[in-house]
């Protein structure tokens, strides 16, 4: 029963702890706001900028794994190059070891009492007090984290204490190293923070129930265990966030087994060269040190290892169009007709999200067949809405880098042609967010018990599944897609979006409505009428020759 309670102490502790390092985490994330990533941007023009800056911002944050989280966004958005980002991640490594050093010489150094708790109640009153300001809010939360560190640290440090006097650890000390080394890595794959397990592995080493060997090669196991979250983290990406992510389980496996096999004289080196004899200060050393060395051994062949890297993942950049993926500028006329092709893709494909939102069956859209095998291969259906809302957003951008690549190769008939086309997926996205931001009002309205609501969205949701059919139409050709045509439909969405609105305050007179319904409804009204206006301009653009085009534009486009 002893034994449980002082298992129970030590994952408190460790739980305070994770706790305690995502306040931190946060609250200097969000106090500094985007000045970390702009500082990381100038800084990385070179090897030994990237490398100094992935160390000092991750000093300043004490988050290795979401360093190297924004290293993945920034290579996966072509910011970073690979040389620099393995730069950033190589110093990043050094950074982390900072709260080692913090912990080694504060956590078991100094009255518990003296660091944690004055930081707990400053926390606390700036919460209280003045939470609802950014700046102290988060001020708080560090304060709050900085304390719970401490705090989780004495939770296992008592639990580590006190089960060594009533359990033997001697009978373990002499199994192989590469034992401690397996459960280092394995504890930190599990908690993913090479954070925890140094405290947990000082705390033993503290209590004397681990070796300072011993200690060595857990922390060993950590450096690879805390890359597993990055691996996961770039599945599903292009090409350049893969080869990042290999690179950094690559760099720390290296490291690890390079350290191993040198563990007897890093560790003569630290305490006989050295004379370092506090076993804690030693291992924090020692964490220093294997990460120092590492930055000397890869620094000189950097270039060489990220020309190695480029030999992988050839074939998955992970581009979601499903027809320019593959064209080229150089071939300006193809092109042009794939960009056409994605286009209405785009089109259809935020047509599907606009009526799945409406809960509107959406097989009655037809579009092209191949859209749907080709939205079946890539599981489309299946994804929740604010994935769908993703994918049309990356499309987006992939369908706007390609515009740009391709603008300066056209002559001037085909420039007007693709300006057109970019602005057919800029309206159609517009159409689709206009739907994303009342999807709390639709839902409100689906679902109210008040006949006046509930049948004002019923006559809408008619109303849509009637355009849309009508929009198909014209998308599939099977209607004449004239400027007459569009014309009539845009008399239409006006007109419904008048008598809607004038029926309803006619209707609202005589019913027991509260005014944030009223809200509600004029809100709602307003941004499906501009959503069905800028889904109609996607169509005209697309359809339209280029002057009937700049005829419609001249049809005022906003009445109330």
């Amino acid at each position: 029963m002893e034994t449980l309670d002082h298992i129970f102490r030590l994952l408190a502790g460790i739980g305070l702890f994770l706790f305690a390092m995502y306040l931190l985490e946060e609250s200097i994330k969000n106090l500094s706001g985007r000045s970390f990533k702009l500082f990381l941007q100038r800084i990385t023009k070179n090897k030994i900028g990237a490398i100094s800056g992935g160390a000092i911002v991750t000093a300043v944050l004490q988050s290795s794994s979401m360093v190297s989280f924004m290293v993945l966004a920034f290579v996966g958005a072509g910011v970073f190059t690979m040389k620099n980002a393995m730069g950033i991640i190589l110093g990043a490594n050094l950074g982390t070891t900072l709260n080692s050093w913090l912990v080694a010489t504060l956590g078991f150094k100094m009255d518990i009492e003296i660091v944690a708790y004055p930081a707990l109640c400053m926390g606390g009153l700036l919460l209280i007090l003045f939470g609802s300001r950014k700046t102290f809010k988060y001020l708080s939360f560090f304060l709050f984290g900085f304390g719970l560190l401490f705090i989780g640290l004495a939770f296992m440090r008592t639990a580590m204490e006190a089960q060594v006097k009533i359990f033997d650890f001697s009978k373990y000390a002499e199994m192989p190293l590469i034992v401690f080394l397996l459960i280092g890595f394995i504890i930190t794959m599990l908690v993913q923070s090479s954070s925890v397990t140094m405290a947990l592995t000082l705390s033993a080493l503290h209590v004397g129930a681990i070796s300072f060997p011993i200690a060595a090669a857990t922390v060993l196991g950590s450096e690879t265990g805390t890359t597993i979250k990055i691996v996961l983290g770039a599945i599903g990406g292009n090409a350049s966030k893969k080869r990042v992510a290999l690179g950094n389980f690559l760099f720390n496996v290296f490291i690890t087994l390079f350290a191993f096999i040198l563990l007897k004289p890093i560790l003569y080196l630290i305490t006989d060269i050295f004379n370092i004899k506090d076993s804690l200060i030693g291992l924090v050393t020692f964490s220093s040190l294997i990460n120092l060395f590492s930055i000397i051994i890869f620094l000189p062949i950097l270039d060489y290892f990220t020309q190695f890297l480029e030999r992988f993942f050839k074939d998955t950049d992970g581009t979601i169009t499903a027809f320019i993926g593959n064209a080229t500028a150089a071939e300006p006329l193809t092109a042009l007709d794939l960009f056409r092709r994605e286009t209405n893709y785009f089109i259809h494909n935020s047509m599907l999200f606009n009526l799945e939102l409406f809960k509107i069956d959406s097989q009655k859209i037809q579009g092209n067949l191949d859209f749907k095998t080709i939205n079946e291969k890539r599981k489309y259906f299946t994804k929740s809405t604010v994935e769908k809302y993703d994918f049309l957003k990356q499309l987006q951008g992939e369908l706007q880098a390609f515009y740009l690549n391709l603008r300066p190769k056209l002559e001037s008939k085909q420039y007007s042609e693709l300006n057109q086309l970019i602005s057919a997926v800029r309206s159609s996205m517009h159409s689709v967010k206009s739907i994303k931001d009342i999807g709390t009002n639709i839902s409100d309205l689906r679902n109210s018990s008040k006949e006046i609501k509930y049948n004002f969205f019923i006559h809408h949701k008619k109303e849509t599944e009637t355009l849309y059919l009508q929009l198909d139409a014209l998308l599939t050709l099977e209607k004449e897609a004239s400027f007459k045509n569009l014309q009539s439909l845009f008399d239409s969405i006006q007109q419904n979006y008048t008598e809607a609105l004038n029926n309803f305050y006619a209707e609202a007179q005589n019913a027991p409505i509260q005014n944030i319904d009223i809200t509600t409804v004029i809100n709602f009204n307003r941004e499906l009428f501009t959503s069905n206006k800028a889904m109609l301009i996607a169509l005209k653009d697309f359809l339209l020759k280029e002057k009937q085009a700049q005829e419609f534009n001249e049809i005022p486009t906003y009445k109330t």
